[in-house]
């Protein structure tokens, strides 16, 4: 192989090693919460206190 068979081949070592290091500490944004999702929340919890609402489960 050529030396720069072999650079190429190092370098896409790396780069897959640096996909896998973001693939596990990427955050799921499904898990945000967002200003109006937590409004929603809070608002849904009074309403439920006041009676106006039933729980589901």
């Amino acid at each position: 192989m050529a030396d720069n068979d072999k650079q190429i081949l190092k370098e896409l070592k790396e780069i897959r090693t640096d996909i896998g290091y973001i693939k596990e500490h990427m955050i799921d944004t499904d898990m945000i919460l967002t200003d109006d999702d937590i409004k929603s929340i809070k608002e849904a919890e009074k309403d439920l206190k006041e009676g106006k609402t039933k729980r589901l489960v």
